[in-house]
């Protein structure tokens, strides 16, 4: 979840991001083996130097349509510069 969460931070802002904290993380659903799993990012907030990016992981069964969520994660994200000092964001 984390590395989702990188990946969408970095894509919005387009600069170093670090993970300052995982907020919340609440299981749902168990995931079966033989499941499909779907990861899915999105930036819920931004602030002067750091974003927020709720992560939600759906289960898919494998030999049917049925879709559910299983986990959703909030992350906390940081720009930095190259000494790794936070930095404003530049969107």
């Amino acid at each position: 979840m984390d590395e989702v969460a990188f990946i969408t931070a970095t894509r919005f802002s387009r600069q170093r991001m670090v993970t300052v904290s995982s907020d919340r993380i609440d299981f749902k659903k168990p995931i079966p083996a033989g499941t499909f799993v779907e990861l899915i990012g999105k930036v819920t907030k931004v602030g002067n130097s750091s974003l927020k990016v709720s992560v939600e992981i759906f289960t898919e069964e494998m030999y049917s349509n049925h879709r559910e969520q299983a986990v959703k994660g909030e992350f906390t994200f940081v720009a930095i510069d190259e000494d790794k000092k936070p930095e404003s964001l530049r969107l």
